[in-house]
This record gives C-alpha cells, sequence and structure tokens, in this order.
C-alpha cells in the first residue's frame, strides 16, 4: 500500500492496466481479486483493528468479488462477518463468482437487504459498484447506499464509492460517504477532484504487485502536483541580486468598494518573491493600500492612457480582483489584451472575456467552476460533471492555460493536465483566489512559464492553507497563508 502516485487515471486507461496485467504478464484475474481484498482486509486490521462485527454489502460484478474476499480473511481471523449482496448472485460466474463460492465454502453467509440489516455491525464495507458506473443509481443500490450513509459506523469503501463516477468525481445519484476508499491498480481522476475527495474520505492505494512496465506502456490522464522541482524552476538567487532581478508584476483591479481584493493579489506576489509589485485601482483606493501593503507601489487610475504608462514598466500583468464591470473595467482588460506580456486573468476580467471570447497564448486563466460556466456557455453543473473535460475545452478555446479551481484544481495546457490533492474545506471563504492569482503573477515575474507558474502555484496556494489550516479550517482568512507561503517558497531554497 502506498501513497497517492503521480500518475492518474481514467476507468478506460485503468481497464487496459488490468488487461495487460492478465494478458501480457500472466497474472491471473482472480489473483489480482485476492490481492485487492487482502489489501483492503490488511487496512481494515490497521485502521478499525476493534471492528469484530462487519457487514460487506456486495454488487454483482468483481467489486463486489473483492468484497467477498475481505469477506472470507475477516471470517479466518475470527470476525463476524455477514454479507449482504445487492442483485442477482446466484449466477455469478468468473472471478466474482470464484470468490463467492470460496466464502461460502469456508463458513461465510449471506444476509438478505433489509432497513435494519447493518443493525449490530460496526464497520460497513462498500463493495457495493465499481469504478464502471455510468447511470443514476436506482432500486436496491440506491436503498443500500442511503443505508450505509445513514448507519453510524464508519466506511471502507472498495475501489470507488458506490454511485461516484470515477472518471469526474460526481455523484449519480445516491453516492456513499466513505471514511476511507482504497482504490486499486490506477488512481482514479473522480477520486481526487469535484465531489469525488468527499465521498471517498482518506485515500489509500495498492497497485497489486503489478509491474512496472505495465503503467509504462499506458500513458496517465494527468498528473499529481507536488512541490518536486519546484527550487530547479525558481532558481538560487545570486549575492549580486537586487529588486529588478526578479521582475514587476502589475497587478489591475480594486474597483469601487473592493480594495481588499487587489491588495491580497499583490501582497501574494510579493511574499511569492516577485522584486517589485504594483497596483492599479481607482482613485479613491490607492490612500488606503498605501497605507495596508506600504511594500506595493498603489496607481490611482481614471483610464487606459495612465495605465499604459505602468504597463511600460512591466514584465507580468495580473487582473481581475475586485475588477467589476463598468466601463472602467471594460477599458482596462480591453488595454491588457492587447498585450503581449506574460498576463494572469481572474474574477471579473474573466466574466468579462466570456463575453467577447479572445484567444492568446500567452496567459493563464483561473476560472471556478461559476466562471468556467460563463466561459463555456454551460451550467455550473454542467462543470462539474466533466471538470476534465471543460478544463481542457476553456484551454481549446481561449489558449494559454487554463486553471479549473473547486476541489481537485485541474491544471491543463495542451494534453497535458494535473490535479491538485491538497487544500482543505477552509479555503471556502473571500479573497482566496486572489491570493492564488497574486501567488502565479509572482512565479510568472521570476522567470517561469506559464504552466510551471500556474502548477506550482495553484500547489504554494493549496500546501499554504493546508498549513493555516492547522489551527481550524473555520475562520481561515485568505490573508492567513502568507506566512506559510513563504516559508514553503524559502524551503524549496528560493
Amino acid at each position: 500500500m502506498s501513497s497517492i502516485p503521480e500518475n492518474i487515471y481514467l476507468v478506460k486507461q485503468v481497464r487496459e492496466l488490468d488487461r495487460l496485467a492478465i494478458e501480457k504478464c500472466g497474472i491471473p484475474g482472480y489473483t489480482l481479486m485476492c490481492r485487492a481484498g487482502k489489501a483492503a482486509f490488511d487496512l481494515i486490521q490497521a485502521t478499525w483493528p476493534e471492528a469484530g462485527n462487519i457487514a460487506v454489502l456486495a454488487g454483482p460484478g468483481n467489486n463486489g468479488g473483492d468484497g467477498y474476499v475481505i469477506a472470507r480473511l475477516a471470517l479466518a481471523a475470527g470476525r463476524q462477518v455477514s454479507v449482504i449482496p445487492s442483485g442477482d448472485h446466484s449466477g455469478l460466474t468468473g472471478d466474482a463468482g470464484r470468490a463467492r463460492k470460496d466464502y461460502l465454502d469456508n463458513g461465510g453467509r449471506c444476509t438478505d437487504f433489509a432497513d435494519d440489516v447493518l443493525s449490530g455491525c460496526d464497520l460497513v464495507v462498500d463493495a457495493l459498484l465499481g469504478s464502471g458506473l455510468a447511470r443514476p443509481v436506482e432500486g436496491t443500490f440506491a436503498a443500500a447506499i442511503q443505508a450505509m450513509n445513514t448507519h453510524p459506523v464508519p466506511i471502507l469503501s472498495i475501489d470507488v464509492p458506490s454511485g461516484l463516477d470515477a472518471d469526474n468525481g460526481w455523484a449519480l445519484g445516491e453516492a456513499v460517504t466513505a471514511q476511507a476508499t482504497i482504490t486499486f491498480v490506477g488512481m482514479k481522476l473522480g477520486l481526487l477532484t469535484g465531489a469525488g475527495r468527499h465521498h471517498a474520505g482518506r485515500l489509500f492505494y495498492d497497485d497489486l504487485q503489478i509491474p512496472g512496465e505495465v503503467f509504462e506502456s499506458v500513458p496517465a490522464c494527468c498528473d499529481r502536483l507536488s512541490l518536486d522541482g519546484l527550487h530547479a524552476r525558481i532558481g538560487q538567487r545570486p549575492l549580486n541580486a537586487h529588486k529588478g532581478s526578479f521582475g514587476h508584476v502589475l497587478l489591475i483591479g480594486g474597483n469601487s468598494g473592493m480594495a481588499g481584493s487587489i491588495a491580497l493579489a499583490a501582497q501574494a506576489a510579493a511574499r511569492t518573491g516577485s522584486g517589485l509589485v504594483s497596483i492599479a485601482t481607482v482613485e479613491q483606493h490607492a490612500g488606503l493600500m498605501v497605507s495596508a501593503c506600504p511594500e506595493v507601489m498603489v496607481h490611482g487610475i481614471h483610464g487606459v492612457d495612465e495605465l499604459a504608462a505602468l504597463i511600460r514598466r512591466a514584465s507580468v500583468v495580473a487582473i481581475g480582483p475586485g475588477l467589476g464591470r463598468d466601463q472602467w473595467a471594460r477599458d482596462l482588460l480591453a488595454k491588457v489584451l492587447e498585450l503581449d506580456l506574460p498576463t494572469v486573468v481572474d474574477a471579473d476580467a474573466l466574466n468579462l472575456l466570456a463575453l467577447d471570447p479572445v484567444y492568446k497564448e500567452n496567459w493563464i486563466l483561473t476560472p471556478h467552476p461559476g466562471e468556467a460556466a460563463h466561459l463555456s456557455k454551460v451550467s455550473v453543473a454542467q462543470i462539474q460533471q466533466r471538470r476534465l473535460e471543460y478544463v481542457q475545452a476553456v484551454q481549446k478555446q481561449y489558449g494559454g492555460v487554463c486553471v479549473l479551481k473547486g476541489s481537485g484544481t485541474l491544471i491543463a495546457s495542451g494534453d497535458r493536465v494535473s490535479v491538485c490533492t491538497a487544500g482543505n474545506p477552509g479555503m471556502a471563504s473571500g479573497g482566496m483566489g486572489d491570493v492564488l492569482t497574486g501567488i502565479t503573477a509572482g512565479l510568472l515575474a521570476q522567470g517561469m512559464g506559464l504552466y510551471d507558474a500556474a502548477r506550482f502555484g495553484v500547489e504554494l496556494h493549496a500546501q499554504s492553507a493546508d498549513i493555516a489550516a492547522r489551527e481550524g479550517m473555520r475562520g481561515l482568512l485568505a490573508s492567513d497563508l502568507f506566512q506559510p507561503l513563504r516559508t514553503l517558497v524559502n524551503a524549496s531554497g528560493g
């Protein structure tokens, strides 16, 4: 059993890994099933050693076969076990049928599903529906999921929480909310993005001893972000460095009543290591921002003529935090769209861009699902149901790099996609996106390419929030990220 691997897969890719392991490496399917069952039972032994009464809800496919293996091992270890089948198991064939027979031959018993069937158990194993689910859960399966979710004991899901779309992290009607999930062969993207992280709980992975050459022959759909390599890309600071050595970020926004957004972005750019940071905002906010951020140069501007002079001194532009959607905002965005400078586009700038789409290669777009819905002319639900598809679609339509924020943030650039597995629900507070904009711009200013700046920016942002959340998620503020952000950047050699 190991931590979340770097390579992340779609269901069809995991099926291909399975096929190659069986057909090319000669590993029998039942051997893989027994390995999966043993890995799951070993996890039970380590995590719930006092669980003496285990209920296994088993479906009619290979996921249910894993459940029968777990039940057989639990019986052999002296635990009380009951398998509760859903669907018709009397005619089970293949590996799942063999697993059922082995369980019954070893003294196992099955119990018909009923409202009180889980009464008395102190651990539920969800082996109901596997990763191939493609339509909403109904009937007995839905009732079984409801029973699991309402029973007050831990749930361990096998491979994927039943009812979860394993590609997209979307609940297909009813879905199990597990305390832990152990997944096999390949890490499924749907466990890491959208609602998947909530339904999966604590995540465990086992490759079932499949040889490395099998994984080398099947390209992954995306990779998992980490801070590995940040130091190499951001570089050591020479002893004779000066503030002009690390770029000049110009942040544009902070319309009437929204000064805090652009101030947060500016402080984040500075804390990430940008040598110089300037703000272009409405005139009435200039004095306030100078007081709040004395290290940042603040300019109150009326329109594009004043902005042009600031752009000439900038190496990177970020626009959107607190920008608004009035004529002032529209004029400034139009000017930015003329530039060849690396640019980060967020918040209201994205909503304005959606009204008149433009394609550019030299920018990073950072939409949350609502902004992505505007950019794609679809609903938020559609975005969340197919996050991978839409992060790639937005990137293809608008160019550059697209960062689709949310639980399990996705970053797309051409055929390359990354997923962030850090971060926490405490980040659901105002200003978090503004901080990400500033971090990303700060990395661009220090010479990173677009894709690297987006990837490392997202990971720095999420890991900073995880450190800050050690004191509690409730009440976590965007500005709480600044100190851990500085620590992480410097821990990486900056």
